[in-house]
């Protein structure tokens, strides 16, 4: 039972899976939460002292701070995978070490405005960009060293998971601690 709660912690709304169609109206809502979701970090994260945002949000995972700030990490990376989808022939696209990324000093100290302000910046960007995709675009592809070939919308429905993955540890880390 106890690995069932952990793993319930660690994917609050279950892995990410996709091996169906992607239709345009799924696109729609995809880009719809990528644009919504830095309002939704910014409500969830409101009022929490520095306390609470150093609070891992399950036992050995990050911070609510660190999560605050893997988030633009990752959408910056995910934008610009997007845009050399767009611009380039299967580009061969890199991984990075999110890990370490988040056990970097600007992840552990920076005040988390700084990383609300750049999320919302970076998702008004790229909001921009998805909305002036074509469907032919949304089948461009990428290619990533160890998930093989990507095409652009199934990485579009990876990031609309990640970005209620992550707001979702934070709420749910709220209701258990009755912030």
């Amino acid at each position: 039972m106890k690995d069932k709660n952990l793993y319930k912690l660690r994917y609050p709304i279950g892995e990410f899976v996709t091996s169906r169609k992607i239709t345009s109206g799924d696109i729609k809502k995809y880009i719809k939460i990528i644009e919504a979701t830095p309002a939704k970090l910014r409500k969830a994260v409101e009022g929490l002292s520095k306390k609470q945002l150093d609070t891992p949000y399950r036992p050995g995972g990050w911070t609510v701070r660190q999560v605050i700030h893997h988030l633009p990490d990752s959408h910056l990376n995910s934008y610009v995978r997007f845009k050399l989808g767009l611009t380039e022939k299967n580009p061969i696209i890199r991984t990075y070490e999110e890990d370490r990324w988040a056990e970097l000093q600007d992840s552990l100290k920076t005040p988390v405005e700084v990383s609300l302000l750049l999320l919302e910046s970076l998702h008004k960007r790229w909001v921009i960009l998805l909305k002036s995709m074509t469907s032919g675009d949304f089948k461009r592809t990428v290619k990533h060293p160890e998930w093989g070939q990507m095409r652009l919308d199934k990485l579009l429905a990876q990031y609309d998971w990640h970005c209620k993955h992550h707001v979702t540890h934070i709420i749910n880390l709220k209701k258990r601690m009755n912030w």
